[in-house]
């Protein structure tokens, strides 16, 4: 028997990942940009016990059957296959963020999973290696790998795409304040999304883009400047949604509260608050400003009709072991 738990962050991506050139390996038709929420995380256990017959998954406490196991144990199969082992694995998982609504759950969840079931396999991965790992159970997952603010280079191989830091998490103090519309768990999840993606007649056009934004978003982080990415990241997440609204079939997100907590960032900044938004598949919005702004965004989310709770995370470190409790 041998057992490994890691931690890992959720991110939220400046610029999007949606849609791909391959479904199995889930290589992106763009890069993208994130960076990791450090006040969420998820914590995995994963033990590998010869006397299993069958996988299993628990989730906040709860065993996970069906779709949800399956993607557990295909990740596990190719640990085992690294490894060489043929083990059988109990895994348990827990979020202390709402789960399936758009915050990114699994993106911290396999990154976790992939750095403590390669650890309790006995195997030695680079970063590299972990964040590609990471990508074969759900692409933004490999971006959770790596700290602070992150590049995940589409590549057009397994071992080309996969994830790097481009700037350490006390680069710029940003703040997410997240305005969450609604816990409820999506009834589309990301990955049926990708698949609907090139339905869009849109899609062509924001993945033909890509680089442009990509390049401006990379030097706004860079260069800390905070109105150049406030101007980016919207549109990145506007032409998403978009192409959302316009596949077939569609997949509308927003709820009336979403669209409320978008305008009001908008008319906050036009008064001179630094602030911008953006929205992965889900309804729930995030809201970033710098991290001396956090208070008095926060106060004003909470104000707005349909906002039920606002949570808040400044930039995160890297998915890590950590002693089992």
């Amino acid at each position: 028997m041998s057992s490994a738990t890691a931690i890992a962050h959720p991110n939220i991506a400046l610029i999007k990942y949606w849609g791909n050139r391959d479904q199995r390996l889930r290589l992106p038709v763009n890069g993208s940009i994130s960076f990791n929420l450090g006040s969420l995380s998820t914590r995995t256990r994963v033990t590998f016990d010869a006397a299993r017959g069958e996988d299993a998954f628990i989730l906040n406490g709860r065993p996970v059957h069906g779709e949800g196991l399956a993607r557990v144990a295909a990740l596990l199969d190719i640990v085992r296959d690294m490894a060489g082992l043929s083990q059988r694995a109990e895994v348990h998982s827990e979020n202390d963020f709402p789960t399936g609504a758009g915050i990114a759950s699994s993106a911290a969840a396999f990154a976790a999973l992939a750095l403590a079931s390669s650890a309790a396999a006995g195997l030695d991965l680079s970063e590299a290696e972990r964040s590609r790992l990471a990508r074969l159970g759900s692409g933004s997952a490999s971006r959770s790998v790596p700290g602070g603010f992150v590049e995940w280079q589409a590549g057009d191989s397994d071992e080309t795409s996969y994830a790097f830091s481009i700037a350490p998490p006390d680069h710029w103090a940003l703040t997410d304040c997240i305005a969450v519309v609604s816990s409820v768990h999506k009834p589309t999840g990301s990955t049926q999304g990708h698949v609907l993606a090139d339905t869009s007649p849109l899609q062509a056009a924001r993945v033909a883009d890509a680089p442009r934004r990509l390049d401006l978003c990379r030097r706004a982080v860079l260069a800390r400047d905070f109105e150049a990415l406030a101007a980016v990241s919207e549109q990145d997440s506007d032409i998403m949604h978009a192409v959302m609204m316009t596949s077939a079939p569609p997949l509308f997100y927003w709820q009336p509260a979403t669209l409320r907590v978008m305008q009001s960032v908008r008319a906050w900044r036009g008064g001179g608050l630094p602030v911008c938004y953006t929205i992965d598949a889900g309804p729930n919005v995030h809201v970033i400003c710098p991290q001396d702004a956090a208070l008095r965004v926060s106060e004003r989310l909470k104000a707005l009709e349909g906002v039920e709770r606002v949570l808040t995370a400044t930039v995160g470190g890297p998915a890590r072991l950590v002693v089992d409790r």
